[in-house]
């Protein structure tokens, strides 16, 4: 039976957006024990990419202490089955001459099923809270998202976020050709508040420190660079939309202490560990400054007010 557990009516008050980085996931782990110490639930969480595996997990079990010491687990289950291959080049050199492998699209399908995302389960099922997984449309050139109609599939959801080239080949259904969704919001911050969030705590995973130097050259740089660069703009983008808006964002920008390639989860330990301490720090810096929602939207209803016609200013 599906479960309605959509909030149809009432914007979500509190909203985890997770960003993508591949194994530098393993961060968000570290980052959300903090927040749960802290007392912080949200009622939607948002996820792009391995920030959709997190929150589709968490949707599943619960943010308890218990669901992330198995998510946890998961994860040192994902650095034993190898799901992102490190021969990038052998991969990029397939795709360029059409000839797509199928063994990581497989091998990624195999373990999300092997941590209880059956082909049968709905977003309906789902018991927690509420998901929103990004995916990209290069057809439409649209963000597509997943987890609306609860009637959908969750395998098929992290499936079309997680469908990073050159080791997954988009996907191609009922006329959409879906990639990763970090290419339309790497940081899926425009599409909580596409779906009501009032405020968000955003976990930022990009590293730019893995950006080739300035004076490098030839293509592998400059595809580098380029999407660096094209990532970078459009988490600016999105803050200023949310800032436009007068939602609060509080953006943590979780980086290892040494930069961690996305296909290389032999760090996933320390990553967490890691993660963990920079959320903590950060969010000892926010709490004095965090306020109800509802005094934020009063402040802006105030400045409203204050200009419309007929208001008599102060002499």
């Amino acid at each position: 039976m599906v479960v309605q557990n959509m909030k149809k009516r009432h914007p979500y008050k509190l909203t985890f957006a997770l960003g993508g980085g591949g194994a530098r996931g393993a961060l968000q782990v570290g980052a959300l024990r903090a927040l749960l110490e802290a007392d912080l639930h949200p009622d939607l969480m948002v996820g792009t990419s391995v920030g959709a595996v997190n929150a589709v997990f968490l949707a599943m079990h619960g943010f308890t202490w218990q669901a992330l010491e198995d998510l946890k687990v998961a994860w040192f289950a994902a650095a034993k089955a190898d799901l992102f291959p490190a021969n990038i080049a052998w991969l990029t050199l397939r795709v360029f001459f059409n000839r797509i492998h199928t063994r990581p699209y497989q091998r990624l399908k195999d373990f999300f099923i092997s941590q209880g995302v059956s082909p049968d389960l709905r977003f309906g099922d789902l018991p927690h809270t509420p998901v929103i997984l990004v995916s990209a449309d290069l057809n439409s050139s649209q963000p597509v998202y997943y987890g609306n109609d609860l009637h959908a599939s969750v395998l098929d959801g992290l499936l079309a976020s997680t469908a990073l080239p050159p080791w997954v080949h988009p996907l191609e259904r009922d006329g959409q050709f879906l990639i990763d969704g970090g290419v339309v919001s790497p940081l899926p911050i425009e599409p909580a508040l596409a779906h009501g969030a009032r405020e968000i705590i955003a976990l930022d995973l990009a590293d730019s420190r893995q950006v080739i130097p300035a004076e490098a050259n030839g293509f592998g740089p400059f595809l580098s660079k380029l999407i660096n660069t094209m990532e970078r703009r459009q988490v600016e983008m999105e803050m200023t939309l949310a800032a436009g808006r007068g939602v609060p964002v509080w953006h943590m920008v979780l980086k290892g202490e040494q930069p961690v390639a996305i296909w290389d989860f032999n760090h996933t330990p320390e990553l967490i560990e890691q993660g963990y301490a920079i959320a903590r720090r950060e969010i000892a810096q926010w709490q004095p400054r965090r306020q109800p929602v509802w005094r934020t939207w009063l402040a802006r209803l105030t400045r409203i007010i204050k200009t419309l016609p007929g208001r008599s200013q102060p002499g």
